[in-house]
């Protein structure tokens, strides 16, 4: 099974591949550098975009990228990271969730490139839920 393929008892897709590892760093400009010279990794302002092929031959893409150790954008997590997961409809997965009892944080919020909503896992793990426009980057 790969992401996103429906069990038998889950008709629906919910989380399709994964979007992005967020992480917070005490200099990401330097980091960002030493990755780009060590790794190779393309970065830029936001950090690095990995392109792929998701399963029908669309470009899709997932994102690294270092945050400022003081951002707020994490909360209420304390955590150092945060996930985000690329789903396949996000209005659709957020009425369950609410269904099952998933602490959800903030507002949804839509931009050309997708929309995005928030929850927290029982360890208090932020994650970001993001229903992708891949072909807005290209």
């Amino acid at each position: 099974m790969y992401f996103g393929e429906p069990e038998d008892n889950e008709p629906e897709k919910r989380v399709t591949g994964v979007g992005g590892f967020f992480f917070k760093s005490e200099d990401p400009s330097k980091l960002k550098d030493w990755y780009k010279k060590h790794l190779g990794l393309n970065t830029d302002d936001y950090g690095c975009t990995f392109w792929w092929m998701d399963d029908k031959g669309n470009k899709a893409s997932t994102q690294w990228s270092p945050f400022k150790s003081d951002t707020k954008y994490f909360e209420p997590s304390q955590k150092q990271f945060m996930q985000n997961f690329r789903v396949h409809n996000l209005d659709g997965l957020l009425v369950k969730l609410k269904e099952e009892g998933v602490t959800l944080v903030g507002e949804p919020e839509a931009y050309d490139y997708g929309k995005f909503a928030w929850i927290v896992d029982p360890e208090g793990n932020k994650i970001e839920l993001w229903e992708p426009v891949d072909k807005a980057f290209l």
